[in-house]
C-alpha cells in the first residue's frame, strides 16, 4: 500500500522511519515482552524512554538549566486555561496579540480567568500579517505576555522573538516548534500540542522557567499546576506514554539530520519552492504579508472558486490529500511541517502548474 502525500494541518505527517521503527517495536519493546502501550508508566522501562525523550528535545532547543519541561495533555487550548491558571501569579491582566483564529480562542479563553488586554490586534489587515512590534501597546504590570507564533490557519509566523521586557513572553508554538532553532531563554514559557513537528495528539510540551511556578491561582486542579506535574516529574497523573515515546523518535530524527539548524534550512528551501510558484502565477494567490509568511502552512486562494472542487479531486487523484483550507477561512491549504519531503512540495507545484495550465 502506497502512502499518501499528507497535506494536513494536524494531526500532520511523521517521519516513515519513525513509523516504522515504531511498527516493528508494538509487540516488544527492546526485549521487554510489552509493548510501550502497555508499560506502567511507574516502570524502569517507561522512566527511561520518558528521561530520554526529555534530554533529547532539551539538546535540540539548548533549554537552560532554569527552566522544566513537562509532558502533559490537553493540547494548546487546554493550556489557553492553565497558562493563566499558572502564571497570573495574583496580578490581574495579561496582554495578547491577536493575530488569527488560534490567538482568537486564547483571548477568548483567557478571559474567563483574567483581564486580557489585546496589546495588538492583525484585524485591520483580515489577519494576514504581524502588527509591528513599535504598534504594541503593552502593560508594564501585566502577569505576561502572549503570541502565537505560528498561526496555523491563516500562515501567518513570526520570524523575530519580540522584547517584552521584564514581563514574561509566552508562546504557543504548537505548529513552528522544533522547525528551526530558538532562544529559550528569551521566553518565560513555551506550550505546543504535538501534534504537528512532534508526535501524536495527546501530548502537550510546556517548557517553563522555574521562578514562573509554584504560585498556582488555588482553584488549579493539581494535573494542571506546573508546580505539581514538574515535581512530580509529569507523571503527577498518568502521562500519555505512547505519545511521549514517538517524540523521542522523532526527536531522534531531527538530531540525526544535523538538528534545528540544518531542519531550517531544509524547510526555507521547500517554503521556497510553493511561495516562489504562487508569486508568479495567475491562478493562485498568498494573501499574507511576505515578511510573515509561514514556513510550515501554505494557504492559497484559486482566483475561481468555483473551481476548488475540481482541484482538490485532481490532487486526490495524484495521491495528495488534505489541501483543503480551514472550514473558517476556505480556500487551500498546504501543512508543510519537518516530516515534509522537499519532493511532495514540488509533486503539488507540479499538479498546480498543470492544473493552472488547464484554466487560464
Amino acid at each position: 500500500m502506497s502512502r499518501v502525500i499528507n497535506f494536513s494541518a494536524g494531526p500532520a505527517v511523521l517521519p516513515e522511519s519513525v513509523l516504522r521503527e515504531a511498527a516493528e517495536e508494538m509487540p516488544d519493546w527492546h526485549g521487554s515482552g510489552m509493548s510501550v502501550m502497555e508499560m506502567s508508566h511507574r516502570g524502569k522501562e517507561f522512566i527511561a524512554i520518558h528521561a530520554e525523550a526529555e534530554s533529547l528535545l532539551r539538546e535540540l532547543l539548548a533549554i537552560p538549566k532554569n527552566y522544566k519541561v513537562l509532558f502533559m495533555q490537553g493540547g494548546a487550548i487546554g493550556e489557553n486555561a492553565i497558562v493563566p491558571m499558572n502564571l497570573l501569579r495574583g496580578k490581574a491582566s495579561a496582554d495578547y496579540i491577536h493575530t488569527g483564529e488560534w490567538s482568537k480562542k486564547s483571548i477568548a479563553e483567557a478571559k474567563r480567568y483574567a483581564k486580557v488586554n489585546v496589546a495588538a490586534s492583525a484585524e485591520a489587515s483580515r489577519f494576514t500579517c504581524v502588527p509591528p512590534r513599535e504598534s504594541w501597546r503593552l502593560d508594564p504590570d501585566a502577569a505576561y505576555v502572549h503570541i502565537c507564533s505560528n498561526e496555523t490557519i491563516g500562515g501567518v509566523e513570526y520570524h523575530f522573538t519580540p522584547d517584552t521586557g521584564s514581563v514574561p513572553l509566552v508562546a504557543d508554538m504548537s505548529s513552528n516548534i522544533l522547525s528551526r532553532p530558538i532562544d529559550v531563554a528569551r521566553y518565560g514559557l513555551i506550550y505546543a500540542g504535538a501534534q504537528k513537528n512532534i508526535g501524536p495528539a495527546g501530548l502537550t510540551i510546556v517548557i517553563v522557567r522555574e521562578d514562573l511556578i509554584g504560585q498556582a491561582h488555588p482553584f488549579t486542579p493539581s494535573a494542571f499546576d506546573y508546580k505539581q506535574q514538574a515535581d512530580s516529574d509529569s507523571m503527577l497523573n498518568t502521562p500519555p506514554t505512547y505519545a511521549i515515546y514517538i517524540a523521542g523518535l522523532v526527536f531522534h530524527w531531527i538530531k540525526a539530520r544535523g538538528g534545528l539548524a540544518a531542519m531550517a534550512e531544509r524547510n526555507r528551501a521547500k517554503a521556497a519552492v510553493l511561495y516562489d510558484y504562487l508569486e508568479q502565477s495567475a491562478l493562485y494567490s498568498n494573501p499574507v504579508a511576505r515578511a510573515d509568511r509561514s514556513l510550515m502552512n501554505v494557504p492559497f486562494r484559486l482566483k475561481d472558486e468555483a473551481l476548488d472542487d475540481a482541484f482538490l479531486s485532481g490532487a486526490q487523484a495524484r495521491g495528495m490529500a488534505q489541501l483543503k483550507g480551514h472550514r473558517s477561512v476556505g480556500g487551500m491549504r498546504a501543512s508543510i511541517y519537518n516530516a515534509m519531503p522537499i519532493e511532495g512540495v514540488q509533486a503539488l507545484v507540479a499538479y498546480m502548474k498543470e492544473f493552472e495550465a488547464q484554466h487560464v
